[in-house]
């Protein structure tokens, strides 16, 4: 048998509708969920690796669920219709990583685009469009991984990120309300030290605003503050 007759072979399999190919898209899915998740997760956003595999494979199920009724079990209807709903639906889960402070500084939008990238991933893996899933995989990649660091490199000209720690959770809103505006954007991270009930935040903060990084050092909550570069 030739390597063509063999790949073809292959081909004809995975875009078939069986028990391989559904397999196949379902571990794919996941390796492609896992890989965009893990980027996140080592930014320290709660929609991380794991968050990534389920809404993939998730998305992927649904559709293989809707061929499967519409070619095995010939019910009437859209085949995508169970599809559509996941594009939808995963708004909810997506609005869920976006923190909005003061009606003008939003973070978390790149995860929650992420996720509904991810879905969408997960959705055309599971109807067997396996090219525009990894075209679609392969530029989510870059855009969260490469273009994230052109992004600093505009913003410092405007802002510089600090590591604030403080010694509960229950201190980030009563902090952000003191300083108001002068800081321009704030991220929920894991803390880097040992202390318990310890959060982290990446706060960015005005080259010129010292007096605001001053204050911030004056709070008795506040345990770390450094230049996060």
């Amino acid at each position: 048998m030739s390597e063509l007759t063999l790949l073809s072979r292959v081909v004809e399999t995975l875009s078939a509708f069986n028990d391989f190919s559904i397999a196949f898209r379902i571990v794919l899915a996941a390796l492609m969920g896992g890989c965009i998740g893990s980027e996140r997760g080592r930014h320290g956003r709660a929609a991380g690796f794991r968050t990534h595999i389920l809404v993939c494979v998730g998305s992927a199920v649904t559709a293989i669920v809707g061929l499967y009724v519409n070619s095995v079990l010939s019910a009437p209807g859209d085949p995508m219709r169970l599809g559509a709903q996941v594009i939808s639906g995963i708004g909810f889960l997506g609005a869920g990583t976006i923190l909005t402070r003061n009606q003008s500084h939003i973070t978390g939008l790149t995860t929650a685009a992420g996720l509904w990238a991810t879905a969408s991933i997960g959705l055309a893996v599971g109807v067997g469009y396996y090219w525009a899933a990894t075209c679609a995989f392969l530029v989510v990649g870059i855009t969260i991984s490469i273009l994230s660091r052109w992004e600093k490199i505009f913003r410092r000209s405007d802002f510089r990120i600090y590591y604030v720690e403080l010694c509960d959770m229950k201190y980030v809103n009563p902090l952000l309300e003191s300083l108001g505006e002068g800081i321009l954007s704030v991220q929920v991270i894991p803390p880097r030290s040992d202390g318990t009930n310890h959060v982290g935040l990446l706060c960015g903060i005005g080259n010129q605003d010292q007096q605001t990084l001053d204050r911030l050092r004056t709070f008795d909550f506040v345990d770390i503050v450094l230049p996060d570069d």
